[in-house]
């Protein structure tokens, strides 16, 4: 513990920081933590350790001083306190070793272990680097001195003509060293000098050796640093440091606290501090020891020498370096050279470079060299002969071994230069054993097969004797025993058919009467019990009708009584009213004419004038008695209608009469149906006597019944379990049969959604040739005239064909197009759908003109009928008043039925089918109860104007005599009394404006109630058409067989929700224009109350302006809140799509901004032209952006970025449409104001399906990259290239171990392949696409890996091995690691893979018994009968332990496979690619936080 504490001190030692004061002191940080855990580990003072770090003492002949030193040599006296103390523990811990084991016996020889420096060279390399490589260089003069040594001794031992081969001698890099004046004699110097540097050491280094010798250089761009040559590579060593890490000073203060230690050890370590270590004692050690230089005291001590205390560590390690050298010369060395495979300590991982750099470190490559100019393989003649016997005949064997073994090689290697005979051992050059192994394994090989052969051949044919002799044994009892049991079975079958017959037959017929018995008394039980109830109930009903006929009477007549009595008392109400009036206003016009009589009595004049007057009002009587006698005629017509009234409501008055009398014979009739009851009351005693009879004899039937009863529960229970057993067996086939039809449901959809995927691939391809040969026709038409030039169009010919936005304008595309609709052509439905939906908005444009047209001449009618009443004199003010409340009633009534209307359309609407538009329907009777209220309401609005025209009628009266004028004397009285004589023509004037008014209402009431049935009417008949043509549609599908009964249903319906959708659009499209005129209506309300505002304020005085204060008023500034939309103009289209989608660098992209960045902004930008509700928008941006996707697409097509970013942008922008949609089902997981953002006058719903075909064509166009840049990577890195290494073959004893060829550069590793597997998934995962999408990605990647391996393996026989199909394993192992580090192992990539690994374990598996056959039929579930025997057919053995598979083994396993029906296609196909789906997977993201930046180029677009 005591040695592990120290060391800790010394690590915590290390971390002691100084702070300065000035540039000549320092000091220790207070309370200092590493300090202190220094101090407590070493048990030393803490203020005497910190002062003395930081401080030196100084001693002169007089006196002694303590002087601070500079953070720099308080730094440098850390560090060598640290070494020094390491330096003595290491001392110690070799003493103390030696010490142990020390023997009393002499000793003649030892066992050293040295572990050597390694070549070091670094960016910087320093004074320990140094002395490193200076170490190096000794070491490999001594290995290859003696490499080479024994290399020679050897031949010339064995007497084999050898010439000797120079090798490289670092001499003179170790003169440049150590010699005199070389680098560390010029350093020890320098360390000698009083103000000696760095700097001054490099300059005297430059002038010595600089051109003088050619293994020291100068680097150019440096004067402090200097190039040696060492026998490795060149190395740059910097001179600064050199000097400090030389001299190593350390302080006796610092060494005098340390012994001063209260922990025993450490002042243990200073005792023998000037002891020097022999070389026996260092050389066991693992590196050489160097002594630290002698503590620097502060004053020389008498009888101590100078000298060994200006040793520095360069002088150190020299001294140290020759007694090591001396110690190896001394000995017989063996080396052993560990070379590293990589710096990482990773697995299966080799740096070539590296290993060349080592080696060549090492000094192999020389000894290689050496090596391979000689006889690497070597071998005894005896060794040889017991090797080789086997190819030897017997005369060639001879008593003597070694003429033997030379007889045999001029036989077999006939060039003599390849071998030599020395006097023990034959020498080889390089390959020429391998040649004599392959020999030698030939000649066994057919030696084993020649004995299996015979040996099988014999084993076989006495098995066969033997099972032969068996079987005839066995069949002869077996037959002899089946028929007498069959015979045995026949027998009981018959008796127990017999048996069965009579006894069914006597169950059955007893069981028979027993239920007839039963079912005739239970019959006419119930049939009396009907007959009773039925005569009752119709009784209750009779009696019910004709109270029913009284009591309805009766409320007729008092709610008949009730009206007329309310009509009777409003009438006198309201002629009282304007009675009171009228009568007011005569006296106040009879006090005025008194009153005039009282001022101008005796004003003659004045009455002769007012005589005149009355004169002309005299004439203006007449002319009014005529007006009046016309008024009377209307009067009289009037009068006679309300006569016919009378006379009508006198004929009710007499049908009255008559319902009194059939009330008394009603009477008489219930007085008759009581004594009927009570004839009916004694019957029913009667019956009920007869019932108590029945009762008894019911009851004993039903005790016999009951006994019966358990008998036929028994059988039932019986039966139940037969029936429960048999459904059981039902259900349980009809589950297995419903799992079955799933999966090939299943396997249907997606060879449809394959065969629909496919088509998009060769419609893609189509359109692309298309595309091409329309810019070939276009270059041949458009050949530009000499002296006329070319300007190149931006627009796009290619108008996809999945857009509803194609029109064609010109004549000369019109071929072209009939050419292209045969291939463009989808279905018929399309196309029809097209054709409607153009036809449609140009209907819609010329209805929206035409409704234009009428509001403006609707507003022209309005200002005229407004400047008509202004001209119009004023009328009464109760007259009006009345007026307005009637209207406002009738308009509120009116109101009221458009919303039942309405209601009654959104109802039909809405639940549109056959069920509800049928006669007998909910709908229809909703219908019939609304058009019969409506009539009602009609009739009630015909009685409200015969009423007003009756209170017309009587204010007339009020104005005339009661005895209609007849009376001339009061009539000129009265007229004497007015004042003016234009009143009466006025109030005249007003009634007849009244009258016209409420009939005009009337009039246009009536006519909108016409229109309102009608419609009905027309609706009503729709339906019935409607209901007529799918009854007929019915009977036509019902006809047609299920496959055609299902696609006409399908096509039906998708016709009739076009219909509804059209429907819909007309009625949105009436809203907005009615919500348009209303907001045109407030515009201009609001800006005459602006004008009536500011006229306000021109009519207060200046005075009044001026004596208010005005206040400053601040007006926060109100954030704006965006709704999520981009608003761009019409012309910028063009430039929208070329910045967005042709020039856009999805690399900038996808790293910088937020993933699906354009598909965003483009939803945004289809937001607000949604709207705006301009159609026209929508479909030029959603067909500019499809065509410049395909454009990007065909022009960077090869690029896998572009097609990534494409395919995740396409999918990204297909989510928005559906998650914005509107429709529930893509709304489940959106927020509130995400669903504030859904769009609100399209549905893009075709669109959705454009662009989901858009992706799939895309997706393919993605997998064809990726299989074009995996393909060639795929042979090299899955089959050819060995992961493991050393697993392809074994290699035959007597040859020296090799390292294993490199590959080439331009060869691909499975390495190469994971790392392509990884930039594609980053750059994937970069642009945002779906995980899912990712998955099947990553899945048909798979699938081409093993698809294309797979085929290779059965294409090459030299695969074809034990040792292939392991590297195969362990290639899909790391495949696998790939998929489960990215998380993607439910992706089913894995399963794609599974024939390559059935591949890779067939041939690892054992292939000779009938067991073994049946293992790999169970195993192989995956390959074809045609994969698995060419992969056994082609099984190649690679060394002695295997064997080739037999032919009857082949043929067992065909035996075992020929039921399982498979493809017989030998080879999988590479091309197949499976059908992608793009699931839904909506965006948390908020629209209104998006931000354009501005590196897009999209400053024309605005944020709404």
């Amino acid at each position: 513990m005591g040695i592990f504490r120290i060391l800790a001190g010394i690590l915590h030692l290390g971390n002691v920081d100084f702070t300065s004061r000035d540039s000549d002191s320092c000091t220790v940080p207070p309370k200092h933590e590493p300090l202190t855990i220094f101090c407590d580990l070493m048990g030393v003072e803490y203020e005497e350790m910190a002062h003395w770090l930081c401080h030196r003492k100084l001693a002169t002949a007089t006196e002694t001083y303590i002087k601070p030193i500079s953070k720099l040599h308080a730094i440098n006296a850390r560090d060598a306190l640290a070494k020094h103390i390491y330096a003595n523990l290491f001392n110690w811990i070799v003493d103390h070793v030696n010490k142990a084991l020390h023997a009393t016996v002499k000793q003649h020889s030892f066992i050293g272990v040295l572990d050597i420096y390694g070549f070091e060279t670094f960016e910087i390399n320093s004074f320990e680097q140094f002395c490193i490589n200076y170490a190096n260089e000794k070491l490999q003069q001594q290995f290859n001195m003696h490499v080479f040594k024994l290399e020679q001794e050897e031949y010339m031992k064995e007497q084999i003509p050898w010439t000797l081969i120079d090798f490289y001698d670092n001499q003179p890099c170790i003169n440049l060293i150590e010699a005199k004046m070389g680098i560390l004699d010029l350093l020890d110097e320098e360390c000698k000098m009083p103000k000696g540097s760095d700097d001054t050491w490099a300059q005297k280094l430059y002038n010595t050796h600089l051109n003088k010798c050619a293994l020291f250089e100068k680097p150019r761009m440096s004067n402090k640093a200097f190039i040696i040559k060492h026998f490795a590579d060149k190395v740059e060593y910097q001179c600064e440091g050199f000097l400090e890490k030389n001299k190593d000073t350390v302080y006796e203060e610092q060494i005098k606290v340390l012994k001063s230690s209260k922990f025993k050890l450490l002042p243990e370590l200073f005792q023998d501090e000037e002891k020097v270590l022999s070389p026996t004692s260092a050389t066991p050690s693992g590196r050489v020891p160097l002594s630290r230089m002698a503590v620097k005291p502060a004053k020389a001590r008498p009888g101590q020498t100078s000298k060994e205390h200006k040793k520095t560590v360069g002088h150190q390690f020299r001294n140290s370096l020759h007694l090591l050298m001396e110690t190896l010369n001394a000995t017989t060395p063996h080396y052993v050279r560990c070379i590293k495979p990589n710096d990482f300590k990773f697995p299966f991982t080799f740096d070539e470079k590296r290993a060349v750099q080592q080696l060549r470190a090492c000094g192999v490559l020389e000894t290689i060299r050496i090596s391979a100019a000689g006889f690497p393989s070597r071998w005894t003649y005896q060794e040889f002969f017991s090797r080789y016997r086997v190819l030897m005949k017997q005369r060639d064997v001879l008593s003597d071994r070694k003429q033997t073994c030379k007889n045999v090689l001029e036989k077999l290697i006939l060039d003599k230069d390849k071998y030599q005979f020395g006097k023990t051992k034959i020498f080889f050059r390089a390959g020429q054993v391998a040649y004599l192994e392959k020999i030698r394994a030939d000649k066994l090989r057919a030696a084993c097969i020649r004995i299996q052969k015979t040996i099988r051949g014999w084993l076989m044919r006495k098995k066969y004797v033997r099972m032969r002799k068996a079987a005839v044994t066995i069949q002869r009892y077996v037959r002899g025993y089946q028929a007498r049991c069959y015979a045995k079975f026949l027998r009981r079958t018959r008796a127990a058919i017999t048996i069965q017959k009579f006894q069914r037959m006597y169950v059955i017929r007893r069981r028979y009467r027993c239920m007839r018995d039963a079912t005739i008394a239970l019959q006419a039980l119930l049939r009396g019990y009907m007959a009773r109830n039925k005569y009752q109930m119709m009784l209750r009903e009779h009696k019910a009708i004709v109270i029913q006929k009284h009591v309805r009477g009766w409320l007729a007549r008092v709610r008949y009584r009730r009206t007329s009595k309310a009509i009777v008392y409003l009438q006198c109400c309201y002629r009282r009213m304007m009675a009171k009036r009228e009568l007011k206003k005569l006296k106040i016009e009879a006090r005025s004419v008194e009153r005039y009589k009282k001022l101008h009595i005796g004003l003659e004049n004045k009455i002769m004038q007012l005589q005149r007057k009355i004169d002309e009002q005299n004439k203006e009587y007449k002319s009014l008695l005529e007006k009046m006698s016309n008024l009377e005629i209307t009067y009289s017509t009037e009068t006679e209608k309300l006569r016919s009234d009378v006379e009508r409501l006198r004929m009710s008055e007499e049908e009255a009469k008559n319902a009194t009398n059939r009330v008394l014979s009603l009477q008489d009739e219930i007085a008759k149906l009581r004594k009927e009851l009570q004839q009916t009351q004694s019957e029913k005693k009667t019956i009920e006597e007869w019932a108590d009879k029945y009762k008894h004899e019911t009851e004993q039937l039903v005790s016999e019944l009951k006994e019966q009863n358990t008998l036929l529960k028994t059988e039932k229970e019986e039966l139940n379990r037969r029936i429960h057993d048999q459904a059981k067996e039902i259900t349980e086939t009809m589950e297995k049969k419903l799992v079955e039809e799933t999966k090939q449901l299943e396997l249907d959809l997606n060879d449809e959604r394959l065969r629909y995927q496919n088509l998009l691939n060769e419609f893609s391809r189509l359109e692309e040739r298309y595309d091409d040969l329309k810019d070939e026709m276009n270059l041949m038409v458009n050949i530009p005239k000499p002296g006329h030039k070319r300007t190149d169009s931006t627009h796009s010919s290619n108008e996809s064909e999945y857009t509803f936005s194609s029109e064609i304008t010109e004549a000369e595309d019109l071929p072209l197009r009939m050419e292209q609709e045969p291939s463009e052509k989808k279905a018929p439905l399309d196309m029809s759908l097209f054709l409607k939906l153009q036809k449609r908005v140009t209907e819609l444009e010329q209805e929206k003109q035409s409704l234009q047209d009428e509001l403006d001449r609707k507003e022209e009618q309005a200002l005229r009928a407004k400047a008509k009443e202004e001209e119009r004199p004023p009328i009464r003010g109760a007259e009006l008043e009345y007026e307005s409340l009637k209207r406002q009633e009738l308009e509120s009534e009116n109101k009221k039925l458009k919303n039942e209307l309405n209601e009654l359309q959104k109802a039909l609407t809405e639940t549109r089918s056959p069920e509800v538009t049928a006669p007998g329907a909910p709908a229809y009777r909703v219908l019939l109860d609304q058009l019969t209220s409506v009539s009602e309401e009609l009739e009630v609005r015909k009685e409200e104007v015969l009423i007003l025209r009756s209170q017309l009628v009587s204010q007339k009266e009020a104005i005339q005599p009661k005895n209609t004028m007849t009376d001339a004397t009061i009539l000129l009285e009265d007229v004497q009394k007015m004042k003016d004589k234009g009143e009466i023509a006025q109030a005249y004037i007003g009634l007849k404006e009244t009258n016209r008014l409420l009939e005009s209402q009337l009039q246009t009431q009536k006519k909108s109630h016409e229109n309102e049935l009608e419609s009905l009417r027309g609706e009503i008949q729709s339906l019935k058409e409607e209901n007529n043509r799918q009854q007929q549609l019915l009977a036509q599908n019902l006809q047609l067989p299920p496959e055609a009964r299902i696609e006409a249903s399908l096509q039906h319906e998708i016709t009739r929700l076009t219909n509804e959708n059209l429907d819909l659009m007309e009625q949105l499209e009436k809203q907005d224009k009615t919500v348009r005129k209303l907001k045109k209506q407030l515009k201009v309300f609001a800006k005459k109350i602006g004008e009536l505002e500011v006229g306000q304020m021109e009519n207060i005085s200046p005075g009044q302006i001026i004596d208010e204060p005005i206040r400053p008023v601040n007006i926060p500034r109100k954030e704006k809140d965006f709704q999520g939309m981009l608003e761009y103009k019409k012309e910028d289209e063009q430039k929208l799509v070329k910045n967005l989608i042709l020039e856009l660098k999805p690399r900038g992209v996808a790293v910088n901004l937020i993933p699906g960045l354009p598909a965003y902004i483009l939803f945004m930008c289809v937001r607000h032209a949604d709207y705006l509700n301009d159609d026209q928008k929508v479909r030029s941006l959603l067909t500019s952006t499809i065509n410049g996707i395909k454009k990007v697409l065909k022009k960077r097509g090869d690029d896998f970025e572009t097609v990534s970013f494409w395919l995740s942008n396409t999918c990204r922008f297909l989510h928005c449409l559906k998650q914005y949609s509107g429709e529930e089902g893509f709304m489940k997981h959106n927020t509130p104001r995400q669903n504030e953002h859904c769009l609100t006058n399209f549905d893009l719903a075709e669109y959705r399906q454009v662009l989901s075909d858009l992706a799939i064509q895309i997706y393919q166009q993605l997998v064809r990259v990726l299989e074009n840049i995996l393909q060639p990577m795929i042979v090299s890195g899955m089959l050819e290239h060995e992961t493991i290494q050393g697993v392809s073959g074994v290699k035959p004893t007597g040859l020296r171990k090799r390292t294993s060829s490199i590959a080439d550069e331009g060869t691909y590793t499975l390495d190469s392949i994971i790392r392509q597997l990884n930039s594609f998934h980053s750059v994937m995962c970069q642009h945002g696409m779906d995980p899912e999408l990712i998955k099947q990605v990553v899945k048909q990647m798979f699938y081409i890996i093993g698809a294309i391996t797979l085929n290779n393996l059965l294409l090459r026989k030299d695969m074809c091995s034990w040792s292939k199909g392991m590297q195969i394993r362990y290639n899909v192992s790391q495949l696998e690691e790939w998929l489960r580090d990215k998380n993607l192992m439910n992706s089913g990539a894995k399963e794609t893979l599974e024939p390559l690994i059935q591949a890779a374990q067939l041939l690892q598996v054992k292939k000779k018994t009938d067991e073994d056959a049946e293992a790999i039929c169970s195993m192989c579930n995956a390959l074809t009968t045609a994969q698995i025997v060419k992969v056994l057919n082609l099984y190649t053995p690679v060394n002695e332990f295997e064997e080739r598979v037999l032919v009857s083994f082949i043929r067992t396993i065909q035996m075992r496979l020929r039921d399982r029906k498979d493809s017989p296609q030998l080879l999988m196909d590479a091309k197949h690619i499976f059908p992608v789906t793009f699931p839904f997977n909506p965006s948390s993201l908020a629209l209104e936080t998006i931000q354009i930046p501005a590196s897009l180029g999209l400053g024309f677009i605005s944020r709404v």
